[in-house]
């Protein structure tokens, strides 16, 4: 699973999951999110899908910086862990899918409910869609 965030106001911009870890999920979740806006920075982990050359090629033709973590540092990428931890804990482990088809349906319902109708503290209890919104 990718999921390309909004780190000001933690909104999940687009997201795709796939069966494989082929790059082709990762390149439609950033075409994706690159419809709606496009960032200064994009920062992700340092997996083969995000040093292939065509992610880096996708980034530097929207003029998009590119961010990576550290080897071994998960907490460079924080609020992209938060939201694993979330989904993780409010969803998956909560549930027992019959099907990759119902896997994604639900993570795709449990993404909407964190955006628009989860509060989060950090966000003096504003849902990431309300901030978002704002910018």
């Amino acid at each position: 699973m990718v999921a390309v965030i909004d780190w000001y106001s933690r909104y999940v911009v687009s997201w795709a999951m796939d069966q494989t870890l082929e790059i082709d999920f990762v390149l439609k979740a950033v075409k994706q999110a690159l419809m709606q806006s496009t960032p200064v920075i994009l920062n992700s982990d340092q997996g083969s899908q995000f040093t292939s050359p065509q992610y880096i090629q996708l980034l530097q033709d929207a003029g998009i910086k590119i961010s990576m973590d550290g080897k071994g540092r998960a907490i460079d990428n924080i609020f992209t862990e938060r939201l694993w931890r979330s989904l993780k804990y409010e969803e998956v482990y909560l549930n027992e899918y019959t099907s990759p088809r119902q896997a994604r349906q639900r993570v795709g319902d449990y993404l909407d409910f964190y955006n628009h109708r989860r509060p989060h503290q950090s966000l003096d209890y504003r849902t990431p869609a309300e901030v978002y919104q704002f910018q």
